[in-house]
């Protein structure tokens, strides 16, 4: 018997009025919301169409424990708030509710709030799955219904998907990677247009993974998707939410994976949305301590309110079970785990233990891992954790905070740092590039150029390097080499991976007519083949969180800034070595406890990536002795070179 059939049996529904008195919750499920561990609220809250007493219709629940009333408005009754109010649940769970007969889908509607004041406030349905396109803000009557045509991705997902698996991530801000006329800002390509133009192009360049900043529905285009109201439901700019579903069902059927950025750190002020969602701090800390975030002009969520706990972590459940994300990226850990974050002394207060976690908040985010791992095994979860936080990638057995992966900020900031400097200057500087592998275990690392790191400022990527415009663009790829043969996993924000001349700008779309030029396009060629090397060479992946995967060869020729290390698995193994400066250096000898083959698989001044291509190694020259050999190569300039093991057998 179904939730429906035994309330129809055991309760008395009065038929005369325009609301009827019906429920989608049982008593556990109310236990569960106000514990903080109903993770799958949205099957209750919202709206759904359902079918009572042979009627169809549409039934709304809504969470506002400080109300006098609660009515639904909108078209379908002229927004009239007499007309169809909810009923209060008499239990106490602040949960209003009822069945209005006869209302069909596609029906804008918002929900008209009596606060304790008697102040009567207009807000959008926070677990609504369908937005008006802003400036409007009204919710829509909607369901989720969608034939998925991904079967074979999700059986094979766990493979594609594991710590032991090729993690190339290309991170895409859906609305400024392509327009349909570059000269509108105003104008979008769809979910079914990217299907189109995104999908093929990712698949081209061998990404194992599209990252989309967040899509779930924000009002402000300028917050890029990290200030959002609609934590239920992708945004209408691009499309419905199937059409959605399509792109991702169509990034499957390509064998990419899809992770959804993700923020439950913070929410907007709008008068639509959730601060003061019924007049009172219901979603937020009320003291502004906690609540309120001065970076960002936004609202903290309560993370010791159970039913707020239940609404973040539904909505993560949400996005990997009806949407099928392979993993979400959650944004702005520290400033959630952090009492402190962006705060001077005296703008925060301490936890019951002296120290500067926000304990309530430490023990959502374990809760949200663990929920997460335990009905979704195969996906990934990864911070964006930019402090020196223990364990935020280790598992909760091990007193770690339960992610898959974490951002790793430090090794960011190091090689941006390194490869700005005059490379005579590179020799006191080393250190930059040798400590990542000081500390890289300590956590499993994705090793990030996000958007933060070419905005507001900081200039693209490629005028980071130093040097003229061929020294720049070498630079850029010998940085490359270094990211992708670097243990762990790797992301390049889009117009990275062809050296956009521009700062990111969300308003406008990627400078695609650079690759009609030889240099950006010799990048972008460059970037397609470190994926693809990447994706062919197991001993790149298998092992990148393991120490056994790596090995230092050479860091000690400081003066002449060229390093060399060794990726291995089993019996497959990669030379690296990496020459920053200008100077092209013959006959560099590579140190070798072994007497195996190698040949060159891969140059970053190759000629398709606009390098000069006249510095190579078609035979890779050794001199054996006693079960060791010296590698004799020649470096070109500002670039990296990979070696590969083509014997298993001892010569």
């Amino acid at each position: 018997m179904n939730q429906i059939q035994k309330y129809e049996q055991e309760n008395f529904i009065d038929t005369s009025k325009s609301v009827w008195n019906f429920s989608l919750f049982t008593e556990e499920d109310i236990r569960n919301f106000q514990g903080g561990t109903h993770y799958r609220i949205y099957e209750q809250f919202g709206n759904h169409l359902i079918t009572v007493l042979s009627t169809n219709g549409i039934y709304f629940s809504v969470w506002a424990p400080s109300a006098k009333c609660v009515s639904v408005i909108g078209n379908f009754n002229n927004w009239d708030k007499n007309a169809h109010s909810l009923n209060p649940r008499m239990d106490n769970s602040g949960i209003w509710e009822g069945f209005i007969p006869n209302l069909n889908l596609s029906e804008n509607y918002k929900y008209t709030i009596e606060t304790s004041d008697g102040d009567f406030i207009e807000k959008s349905d926070p677990l609504a799955n369908f937005w008006e396109l802003r400036p409007s803000s009204s919710t829509l009557t909607w369901n989720l219904d969608y034939d998925w045509q991904d079967k074979k991705w999700m059986s094979e997902r766990k493979e594609r998907n594991s710590l032991t698996s090729p993690f190339s991530i290309y991170e895409v801000h859906l609305g400024s990677w392509m327009r349909p006329d570059k000269h509108d800002e105003t104008r979008y390509n769809s979910y079914l247009d990217l299907i189109h133009l995104l999908v093929p192009y990712v698949k081209k360049m061998h990404f194992t993974h599209v990252e989309i900043m967040p899509v779930m529905e924000y009002p402000f285009d300028g917050s890029w998707g990290y200030q959002c109201l609609g934590f239920f439901a992708p945004t209408s700019r691009f499309g419905s939410p199937q059409e959605f579903m399509q792109l991702i069902d169509a990034f499957h059927d390509a064998e990419i994976g899809v992770i959804l950025d993700w923020v439950p750190s913070h929410f907007p002020g709008d008068a639509h949305g959730l601060y003061k969602f019924d007049g009172s701090h219901v979603y937020e800390y009320a003291d502004t301590r906690k609540g309120y975030h001065p970076d960002w002009n936004s609202y903290i969520f309560n993370y010791g309110r159970g039913e707020v706990r239940s609404f973040l972590i539904s909505s993560a459940r949400f996005w990997c079970d009806l949407f099928h994300a392979d993993g979400l990226r959650v944004d702005a850990v520290s400033s959630v785990i952090k009492l402190d974050y962006s705060r001077e002394e005296g703008e925060w207060e301490r936890n019951q233990y002296g120290g500067n976690g926000n304990i309530e908040a430490i023990q959502f985010v374990k809760d949200l891992n663990e929920m997460l791992y335990r009905d979704f095994p195969d996906i990934q979860t990864i911070a964006e954790e930019s402090t020196d936080w223990p364990g935020v990638s280790k598992p909760l057995y091990d007193e770690g905070l339960g992610f898959g992966m974490k951002w790793m900020m430090g090794w960011m900031h190091d090689t941006l740092d390194y490869f700005q400097l005059d490379p005579i200057e590179r020799r006191y500087h080393q250190n930059d590039l040798t400590f990542s592998l000081m500390y890289y275990y300590d956590e499993n690392f994705v090793l990030p150029l996000s958007h933060d790191e070419v905005v507001h400022g900081k200039s693209p990527i490629l005028y980071k390097m130093n040097g003229d415009e061929w020294q720049k663009a070498a630079n850029l790829r010998l940085m490359y080499t270094y990211m992708y043969l670097h243990p762990g996993a790797k992301l390049l924000f889009m117009g990275n991976e062809f050296g956009a001349t521009n700062e990111w700008n969300y308003s406008s779309e990627l400078q695609w007519e650079l690759l009609q030029y030889e240099l950006h396009k010799g990048i972008q060629n460059c970037v397609t083949d470190l994926n693809q090397l990447l994706l062919e060479n197991e001993c790149l992946y298998s092992s990148q969180f393991l120490p056994e995967g790596f090995e230092w060869l050479d860091i000690d020729h400081v003066n002449e800034s060229v390093i060399s290390f060794k990726r291995k698995y089993q019996e497959e193994e990669i030379i690296v070595i990496l020459n920053m400066t200008p100077v092209v250096r013959n006959d560099w000898y590579v140190t070798l406890l072994n007497t195996y083959d190698y040949k060159e698989v891969f140059n970053s001044n190759d000629r398709s990536y606009w390098g000069s291509g006249d510095v190579f190694n078609p035979i890779v020259r050794s001199e054996k002795k006693e079960g060791q050999q010296d590698l004799i190569v020649n470096l070109p300039p500002l670039a990296g070179i990979v070696l590969k093991k083509i014997s298993c057998e001892k010569q």
